[in-house]
């Protein structure tokens, strides 16, 4: 069985069923994940922490006893609580993916001790892994949670829930500001946030505002980037320019320039598409992640871009992206080259 949408993930984090047995948590935001798989793990069992009650393993555990897993999952409890099983797994291991999904399958057909629970941890899992379709055929005793990253709202609930319980906030364009500056995996979003508590002052009832922040924030080399990106999508060759000198000086190389540039694309290729599928361009602006302050200008070149523009493009952006991993490539050169081509598309538009 799958869950994938946020309400019935948390609703079965927060009280799983009884007659579930395994879980399947997997996907590139890995420190996701491994939040869901504590939050289970602790509903799991009384004593998560506790060695005789939870075994740990990961892959190579897996591989190299071949018997370590089933051996596992057959153990009773020494203490008389629910036994837990978690198994790690990292990023392409093929044999280690077979063998969690015969484990797994064979648990549900009460193979091994019936009262334990399998959790398993996973990176990005393609349609092709034998682990991830056995969790999502499975009919009864097992779910599969695909783990996305966060968007931008995500990313601001999880800020304003974490800060309210500290007595601590932030003004709604502090948030945004907030939000837009933290980075996809959550694991790294959390410290963030833990790092910003500290900051106010737990317990302070402080509502920062966004030059409150400044200090916390500062001025990033990615803040130089972000605007090249922006002036180059906009036409602006010179100033694109002007922001990739100011990111080289602040310690950013070519190929960063170059990722900047296709972020960009994808932001303004995500907005286009939900336009395109009846969405407002302003509402669809604001749901590809587009920072308030820098709507109007970001509005006024989706009215100018087309997907099959943006499409054709992405193929230039990937091309400069292999380039600069190629040893001994000019790097800055290569993404100003790009971002030169970009700028005099986007005026050959009107831009």
């Amino acid at each position: 069985m799958i869950l994938s949408k946020r309400p019935e993930v948390e609703r079965f984090l927060k009280d799983p069923p009884s007659d579930v047995r395994a879980a399947l948590l997997y996907g590139r935001d890995r420190g996701g994940v491994r939040e869901r798989a504590d939050a289970l793990a602790a509903k799991a069992t009384e004593r998560p922490d506790d060695p005789f009650d939870v075994a740990v393993l990961t892959d190579s555990d897996v591989t190299s006893d071949g018997a370590r897993l089933e051996a596992e999952l057959s153990a009773q409890s020494m203490m008389g609580g629910r036994r837990l099983i978690r198994l790690r797994l990292s990023d392409d291991r093929a044999a280690a993916d077979r063998a969690a999904a015969e484990a797994l399958k064979a648990h549900l057909d009460g193979a091994y001790n019936p009262a334990a629970f399998f959790l398993i941890e996973a990176g990005a899992l393609g349609r092709d892994s034998a682990l991830r379709g056995a969790a999502e055929k499975a009919k009864a005793g097992a779910v599969a949670i695909p783990c996305y990253e966060d968007e931008t709202g995500d990313v601001a609930r999880m800020t304003r829930e974490a800060l309210h319980k500290e007595g601590v906030s932030l003004t709604g364009e502090a948030l945004e500001l907030f939000a837009a500056r933290l980075p996809a995996e959550r694991g790294v979003a959390r410290q963030e946030i833990e790092r910003l508590i500290l900051y106010l002052g737990p317990g302070s009832g402080a509502l920062a505002t966004p030059a409150d922040l400044e200090p916390f924030l500062g001025v990033e080399p990615e803040a130089s980037l972000a605007d090249a990106a922006q002036d180059a999508f906009g036409g602006r060759l010179r100033a694109a320019q002007a922001g990739l000198r100011r990111a080289a000086q602040e310690g950013e190389s070519g190929p960063a320039a170059v990722r900047a540039m296709g972020y960009y694309l994808a932001r303004l290729r995500k907005a286009l598409t939900q336009h395109a599928a009846g969405k407002g361009l302003a509402e669809a602006a604001k749901s590809a992640g587009v920072f308030w302050k820098n709507e109007r200008e970001f509005l006024r070149q989706a009215r100018a871009w087309q997907l099959s523009a943006l499409d054709a493009l992405n193929a230039e952006v990937l091309s400069a992206d292999r380039a600069c991993k190629q040893t001994g490539s000019p790097d800055e050169l290569i993404a100003e080259r790009l971002t030169l081509s970009i700028a005099g598309k986007a005026r050959r538009l009107g831009l």
